[in-house]
């Protein structure tokens, strides 16, 4: 049976947390609806590439566009019988946590125990969401505040590490995607053979 999972986007999301995650799902078989509210299947989102230079923060520069696969309005329909989400960082998840129909899936897949995969700034829609008490989570660290005012614990990590809490996987930055890929697809249930 094929995997289901949402890859929720927006303006401004970060390029390798979005790309990189869908390439590797996508070869794994598992069918990936990229969502971005607002847009329907066929219209654009501009990625951001972040790096870090010689400043105290990182940089952004435009990045690739990704053509949606999948409207939202039919997506938020039927998102229940999605097997996965993947919230994928840059500045989308700023304004996306403003959206109640995006609070109302990412706290579906939080709460029913569904894999759940947050990167970055991911987790700002986490925090949006509340219900964080108990869980550990890690996220781009300049979220360490929010994600302790939530009640969560913060978990401090190198950046190529993930921190996996029940259903939920989350990571610092793009270079953690493999680690957060890895244990995501090990809560979809789908094995690699070698």
């Amino acid at each position: 049976m094929v995997k289901r999972v949402i890859l929720l986007s927006g303006d401004f999301t970060e390029n390798m947390e979005l790309f990189a995650p869908l390439h590797a799902l996508q070869m794994l078989g598992i069918e990936v609806s990229t969502v971005c509210p607002g847009k329907k299947k066929g219209e654009k989102v501009s990625t951001a590439v972040h790096d870090f230079e010689q400043w105290q923060t990182y940089t952004e520069k435009q990045g690739h566009q990704l053509t949606l696969n999948a409207s939202w309005e039919e997506v938020f329909q039927t998102y229940k019988e999605y097997d996965g989400l993947w919230i994928p960082g840059g500045r989308a998840p700023e304004y996306l946590r403003m959206n109640p129909e995006v609070l109302e899936v990412a706290n579906y897949f939080k709460e029913s125990g569904k894999p759940l995969a947050a990167i970055c700034h991911g987790p700002q829609i986490l925090v949006a969401c509340g219900g964080l008490q108990g869980r550990k989570l890690t996220a781009y660290p300049a979220q360490e505040i929010e994600v302790k005012l939530a009640g969560a614990e913060w978990v401090k990590t190198d950046f190529d590490q993930a921190i996996v809490d029940g259903n939920i996987v989350t990571g610092p930055a793009w270079s953690a995607n493999p680690a957060v890929l890895k244990h995501f697809i090990e809560l979809l249930g789908v094995k690699i053979c070698f």
